[in-house]
């Protein structure tokens, strides 16, 4: 059962996209072309998906009403739907987030991104599933499930941090690096009594599992901004910075699937706060001091070391004592003064993760 072939609903109005689209899925699923969303419904009567890839601008029907009609019914409101538009606005993409989708494709779109994020989306419903049967026997199982429930959130953790960095070809390898970072920052605070009181009231293996999320809402951002080969415009970075709040928002949805509060909300201060600096001039929200959360302000230092030590297109990496030097002049300013001089006799462990 575990090979047996996907199928994939592709719904458009357009014949020319329904061509290319079959041409690019049906080597590796069963697809059914189908040219409206009423159409669409009626042979869900009979067949359902595995995946919807589903147009948004059509005629009679449009995404937006087909996608409200699949989610009203039970039988298939957690088949994974991937909205297609030629639409280039945040509005948009965030109505078509809002209502359920779980990705967003621009057309015309390159078969093998498509591809993908197929692949990614398909993996991610099954892992759902198996989680969800876990849990259905969890009063005969909670011993053996415990290792396999943690296997399974470790593996759609990686899943989805693999689909963030599939979109951020320019940053890749970052999630996994500033994991390690934050893992070395962490214990050393541990080691030296740094913030004693409040890291004690933290789950270390917890919100080392959740920092790989704090990037999860560049999967909000426009293809065309993040993956720019060249430095952004002021707009677009103004764009970019949305991926805070974006990230906050989709964690806030798992919170309303899961009963590992602590877990989704290490998640949330992650990506909502690890752009916020100690003298108030970060964003989103201009947080200042401690009012930042600790583990935002832990994140700090992994994300921009990462980022100072690695090319990007319009830049050549920083050396790792140019990237040290920055950090340890922006103490005070966009850095914890505390956790700056424990970085300064830490950096050397960041080195070496970086040169691996």
């Amino acid at each position: 059962m575990a090979n047996k072939r996907k199928t994939i609903f592709l719904v458009d109005d357009d014949v020319v996209n329904l061509k290319i689209g079959k041409n690019a899925l049906s080597e590796s699923y069963n697809t059914y072309t189908i040219n409206s969303g009423e159409s669409m419904l009626n042979i869900m009567a009979n067949v359902l998906p595995d995946l919807i890839l589903l147009d948004v601008d059509m005629p009679g029907m449009n995404g937006y009403e087909v996608i409200s009609k699949v989610k009203s019914d039970i039988r298939a409101a957690n088949i994974p739907i991937i909205f297609l538009t030629a639409f280039n606005d945040e509005v948009s993409e965030l109505k078509g987030l809002s209502v359920g989708a779980v990705d967003y494709i621009r057309k015309p779109y390159s078969p093998p991104l498509l591809l993908k994020r197929i692949e990614v989306q398909l993996l991610l419903e099954e892992q759902r599933r198996e989680l969800q049967n876990l849990n259905n026997s969890l009063n005969e199982m909670v011993d053996a499930k415990t290792q396999t429930v943690t296997e399974l959130k470790d593996a759609v953790l990686s899943t989805m941090a693999e689909l963030v960095e599939y979109r951020d070809e320019i940053t890749g390898g970052h999630i996994s690096r500033t994991q390690k970072y934050v893992r070395v920052l962490v214990k050393s605070m541990i080691e030296h009594e740094v913030y004693k009181d409040e890291m004690e009231n933290i789950d270390e293996e917890l919100a080392l599992q959740s920092c790989q999320l704090h990037d999860v809402g560049k999967i909000a951002i426009n293809d065309s901004i993040l993956l720019k080969p060249a430095e952004l415009t002021h707009e677009e970075f103004e764009t970019l910075k949305k991926h805070t709040t974006f990230g906050e928002k989709v964690i806030l949805k798992l919170k309303e699937k899961t009963s590992d509060s602590d877990f989704v909300e290490y998640a949330r201060i992650f990506a909502i706060s690890h752009h916020e600096k100690w003298d108030g001039s970060g964003y989103p929200n201009g947080l200042r001091g401690e009012d930042i959360p600790l583990l935002g302000r832990i994140m700090a230092f992994a994300d921009v070391y990462d980022a100072l030590v690695e090319a990007r297109p319009y830049k050549e990496p920083y050396s790792h004592d140019q990237a040290v030097e920055i950090i340890l002049a922006d103490k005070g300013k966009q850095f914890d003064p505390i956790l700056t001089e424990l970085f300064e006799q830490i950096h050397h462990e960041f080195q070496r993760i970086s040169a691996d």
